[in-house]
């Protein structure tokens, strides 16, 4: 009778330091790092595709601007060819380039809008008027996406440092911190305005 109670008891103390181990909340963080991330490359996947119209419509009225065109339509080629994958998150390299790649379209789409205040005939375009609120629109749902990840990234890391989830991670998982989505450089510096 005490072998089966001292049995018992050592049964239900394993169960308790299993489940409690953070076995499957590491790995449940893990899948949210992995579901944000794809809703960021959603959205900049929403924005490539919008660029090929906005580049048309602006095409149209303004032909001489070729040269801005030109460099949105390359800037977009480059921010889609960096591609980073699931386990490309833990990178901090992957990440940088990414960031960098996306900040230079990002640019380039800025001196496209400036070259769209010199035609108030385009500005007026429905069409155009359309494009560019939904370009808007994937912006700020960039900007979600990437805080989302973010913050599933700060849950992730957090929980693999975390006793006793840092055991479990050591002995079990191996799991790696992920890297968080950053402003690249140019992103930083303060614009400057120019009323002259």
């Amino acid at each position: 009778m005490i072998k089966n109670l001292v049995r018992l008891m050592v049964v239900l103390l394993s169960f308790s330091l299993i489940s409690s181990c953070g076995y499957n909340s590491i790995q449940q963080n893990e899948e949210s790092v992995f579901k944000a991330w794809g809703d960021v490359e959603s959205n900049l996947q929403r924005r490539g595709d919008l660029i090929p119209n906005l580049v048309e419509t602006v095409k149209g009225y303004a032909a001489h601007e070729k040269e801005t065109l030109e460099a949105v339509i390359e800037a977009r080629s480059k921010a889609t060819s960096v591609q980073v994958s699931n386990k490309d998150l833990g990178s901090a390299d992957a990440m940088a380039r990414l960031s960098q790649m996306q900040g230079g379209l990002s640019s380039a789409l800025s001196r496209l809008m400036v070259v769209v205040e010199k035609y108030p005939d385009l500005k007026a375009n429905q069409n155009f008027l359309d494009l560019q609120n939904q370009l808007e629109g994937t912006e700020n749902r960039i900007n979600v996406a990437r805080q989302r990840y973010n913050q599933a990234v700060e849950l992730f890391n957090s929980s693999i440092r975390k006793f006793p989830n840092s055991l479990t991670n050591s002995f079990l998982l191996h799991l790696d911190r992920k890297e968080y989505f950053k402003a690249d450089e140019p992103a930083k510096s303060v614009p400057k305005v120019n009323f002259g």
